[in-house]
Formats: structure tokens, C-alpha cells, sequence
């Protein structure tokens, strides 16, 4: 069995976090986002991995290499004619993937558990497609099936009045049988060959396509809040992870894990906790966990509460941060508050009385949120 994971799009909704970065390069507790696709599809023991990116794609290339780190096999390619719809991409890659069963994966979707109990039922229901469905409250955002006596009859893409609160996830198990499908259905209204078309069209032509609802949690992260909450959901899971048992002297118990780093006494750290190597933590510091910080960090007098993630090289003075992703080489130089927050990289924030005249400062481009 193979895999192909899509990387490519603009993450238009993302702006403009996405103007200077890969959508599916930014971290979530700590990671960037496609490393979790990666590591789901190597636990289930697949070895060969296509990667579909952008026309001129040359950032992801760098940070996920040849697959070794997965102990996989790593294709990259581009997506030739632009961005035309999700079963486009299954044209695009149809020779390298021949006659293989395979798991399409979306990369910007967060699951948990991974993808082995699909695999499993995908082999056991000896199906031609399979689809991961997840409960969600705006099921017209995604494809939406209609199912009757357990089986799935049709698939409509974003339908304005959708018949379930089903999902159709960005996570897909098919055999060859689906190119039969993708070569056959027509551009959608919007411009686009819809997976949701290549779906119904199988399944009007008596091909067998069943279904598993994921019963964990999914989050495809399309939108700004969406990120916030895989962060959450992925931090809630590293909370139920076992401590390692690290302490410092004065008898506090620090429920973390840790490499070369420096903690002041006085630092109060409560929860799960991640900190990398040469990270500094000090004067009247508290970390209540689950959170995760990166490595060569400094944070002094500072409070990082719940849900939040920092990158590398980030140096934080005074602040409290909270339920917020704050990426690599960030300087927060003021004792303010910072809730539901993404932080881009290299971005400095500073005191509005530091400078005359006072006043708030901005230098913000396009799709930007600023409350002050």
C-alpha cells in the first residue's frame, strides 16, 4: 500500500500567516503540521509516500527531506495546471500510484489515533473506497454524505442544505477503481473536479464504498481558530502522557520533559510540560501546562498558560500568553496579556510607552486581525 499527501494550496484563509509560510509547515504544539500525517502513515507500516505541492514548491523540500526521519520513502510533485479541484491531484498522480492501494491523506487535517483501524476495515470490507466521516457542527463545509440502511447513496460537496452532520474527513482509502471514477467526472460550478463527484459516480456505478466515523477527533485546520483548536486537541493528549519524573531542588515536582535547560527556583511549572534544549526559565516564571516550548528560548518573568505552543529562539519578557501558537524567533517585550493568538515568525511586539510618541504603533498587511 502507498500514500499520497496533498501539501499544496495557497491557505487563502490563513492570511497572512500564509504569506511567508507553507500552510502545512506551521506548528501545532510544536510540530509542523504535516509531520502528523508523516508519522500516522509510517506507524502503519507504509513505506512510500508521494507529496503533492505547489507549482514552484520550494519550502517544504527542505524541512521534510527524503522521508528518513519517517523511515519512508519520499516523492515529490508538482501539481501541473493549478489548483483544480482535489481529484485532480489523483490525475496528476495516477501513474505513480498503478494498480496500489492507497490512503489519500489531506495534509492539513489533525486526526487522532492515526490511520491503522481504517486500513484494517478498508482490507476487512474489501471495499473500493473507503471514507473517514466525522460529526461536526458546519457540516456545509465539506463534503456531506446521505446514507440509507448503513450505506453511503451519494456525496454532495459544501451543500447548502446538508443531509447529516457527517463530514466527509480529508482522510481516503481507495483502490485503482477511483481513477475509473476521477477520468470521468466533469469540472463542479465552481471550476473544480470534486472528490465528492468521483465518490457518487462510484458508487452509482455499483462500486462498494463504505465508511468509519472517526470517534476520536479530527480538525481540518482551514481556518485561524481551527489551528488554535488542533493545538489544543494535540496538547490535551500530550497531557495524558506519563511525566518523566524531572525535578529541581526546593522539592517541586516539575512534570516535564527536558534537555540542557535552565529553571529558576522560583519557577512555579504545573501540568505537562515540554521544554527544549537550552531554553531558559526565569525570575517569577509559572508554566501550566499542557505546553510545549522550543529550544534556545528565554522566558522571564513571564506566564505561559494552557494550550500554548512556542517555537524556537523565542524570547518572552513579562507577558502572560495563553491558547495561542506563537512561532520561531518572536520577541514579546511587554508585560501584556495574549489570548487566542498566532504569532508569526520573527515578529516583535513591544510596550506602547516605550517609544514617544505614545501610542499604538502598526505596520499590518493584508487579511490581518489586530484587537487593541
Amino acid at each position: 500500500m502507498k500514500a499520497l499527501i496533498t501539501a499544496g494550496g495557497r491557505g487563502t484563509r490563513l492570511r497572512p500567516i500564509t504569506n511567508t509560510i507553507n500552510k502545512h509547515l506551521i506548528p501545532i504544539a510544536g510540530k509542523p503540521m504535516l509531520f502528523y500525517a508523516l508519522e500516522h502513515l509510517s506507524n502503519a507500516g507504509i513505506k512510500d509516500i508521494g507529496i503533492n505541492i505547489n507549482l514552484g514548491e520550494r519550502e517544504l523540500q527542505p524541512v521534510i527531506g527524503d522521508g528518513k526521519k519517517w523511515g519512508v520513502k519520499i516523492t515529490y510533485r508538482e501539481q501541473t495546471g493549478g489548483a483544480l479541484g482535489v481529484a485532480h491531484i489523483l490525475r496528476v498522480w495516477k501513474d505513480w500510484i498503478g494498480d496500489s492501494h492507497f490512503v489519500f491523506y489531506l495534509g492539513d487535517n489533525i486526526i487522532l489515533g492515526g490511520v491503522d483501524k481504517l486500513i484494517d476495515k478498508f482490507k476487512k470490507d474489501k471495499v473500493d473506497a473507503l471514507l473517514a466521516l466525522s460529526i461536526v457542527k458546519d457540516p456545509q463545509r465539506f463534503g456531506v454524505p446521505t446514507i440509507k440502511n448503513g450505506k453511503i447513496i451519494k456525496v454532495d460537496e459544501k451543500p447548502l442544505r446538508p443531509a447529516s452532520n457527517f463530514a466527509v474527513t480529508g482522510l481516503y482509502i481507495y483502490n485503482k477503481n477511483i481513477f475509473k471514477a476521477v477520468d470521468k467526472i466533469r469540472p463542479s460550478a465552481r471550476g473544480e473536479l470534486e472528490i465528492s463527484d468521483a465518490h457518487t459516480y462510484l458508487i452509482k456505478q455499483g462500486y462498494r464504498v463504505g465508511y468509519e466515523e472517526i470517534t476520536g477527533w479530527w480538525k481540518d485546520t482551514g481556518k485561524p481558530e481551527d489551528l488554535l483548536e488542533g493545538n489544543q486537541l494535540v496538547l490535551s493528549q500530550k497531557s495524558k502522557v506519563p511525566a518523566q519524573g524531572w525535578s529541581v531542588s526546593g522539592g517541586k515536582n516539575k512534570n516535564i520533559l527536558a534537555i540542557n535547560i535552565t529553571i529558576d527556583k522560583e519557577v512555579i511549572i504545573q501540568g505537562s510540560v515540554e521544554v527544549g534544549k537550552n531554553t531558559k526559565i526565569l525570575g517569577k516564571s509559572m508554566i501550566r501546562g499542557p505546553v510545549v516550548i522550543g529550544e534556545n528560548c528565554v522566558i522571564t518573568e513571564g506566564y505561559i498558560a494552557p494550550f500554548t505552543s512556542i517555537g524556537n529562539n523565542v524570547e518572552i519578557y513579562g507577558a502572560e500568553i495563553e491558547n495561542s501558537i506563537i512561532m520561531d524567533g518572536v520577541d514579546i517585550h511587554c508585560r501584556t496579556r495574549i489570548v487566542d493568538s498566532i504569532i508569526g515568525s520573527n515578529v516583535l511586539i513591544t510596550p506602547k510607552t516605550e517609544t514617544f510618541p505614545s501610542g499604538h504603533k502598526l505596520i499590518i498587511g493584508e487579511n490581518s486581525v489586530v484587537e487593541l
